[in-house]
């Protein structure tokens, strides 16, 4: 039996890397208003990371009920495990933003 070459499977991912690859090129040419872009973009990343935990959790609740309270405060740890998440990247996010007006008000 014959061994088939792993890069063939990268040869399906060959067009999603090139079409996903003028977008970055062209946040990275407008300076500090692709910066601002990329923040923005980030911030949106956390906010959806801490509805999804939110969401997560209630559909726990929801479909298991009421559950023992060992495992009513792991489910309740991994949503704010998850919220701390989103709420670092929102953070990132808007210091991203914020340097980028930066850089706007002073190099522009």
């Amino acid at each position: 039996m014959r061994r088939q070459s792993e890069t063939l499977l990268l040869l399906p991912l060959l067009p999603i890397f090139l079409v996903g690859m003028f977008p970055m090129f062209l946040i990275a040419l407008l300076g500090f208003f692709g910066l601002a872009l990329f923040g923005v973009l980030v911030v949106c990343a956390g906010l959806a990371s801490s509805n999804e935990a939110h969401d997560n959790f209630n559909h726990d609740v929801i479909i298991h009920g009421n559950a023992r309270g060992s495992e009513r405060k792991a489910r309740a740890s991994d949503m704010h495990i998850a919220t701390r998440l989103g709420l670092r990247l929102e953070a990132v996010g808007a210091a991203m933003v914020i340097t980028a007006a930066i850089g706007l008000c002073y190099a522009g």
